[in-house]
């Protein structure tokens, strides 16, 4: 796979809504996109980008990082052979997005995607 889109970091919290306004008013971050348990806010290009999530509602941990490239079977190929421990086997998501999590030797949940279509 090539990491041709985007490395994301993955902020756990309690509530979004507590910390909207943080990242919105201290960081100057808009929001891009909110599905209730995620939100995304970026810069105004909208090139750097972080995530706040509450609860994965399809896996079994949240992810500390999602990494986006052209061809997440190979990833997943690759991650299998090489011994990785899978925390979310490879799915395609509801909402238009083909995944897995692995954990790295540190213990960080690296969430590896590519988009659908």
């Amino acid at each position: 796979m090539t990491v041709n889109k985007r490395v994301v970091p993955i902020i756990t919290v309690k509530s979004i809504e507590a910390e909207r306004r943080n990242h919105a008013e201290v960081l100057g971050l808009v929001e891009l996109m909110n599905h209730g348990w995620i939100v995304t806010f970026a810069d105004v290009s909208g090139a750097h980008q972080v995530f706040l999530m509450t609860r994965d509602p399809t896996a079994p941990v949240n992810p500390q990082a999602s990494i986006q490239g052209d061809n997440v079977d190979a990833a997943y190929a690759t991650a299998c052979a090489r011994g990785l421990e899978i925390m979310d086997e490879l799915q395609d998501e509801p909402w238009g997005v083909r995944r897995f999590f692995f954990r790295e030797a540190s213990g960080n949940i690296i969430n590896v995607l590519s988009h659908l279509g």
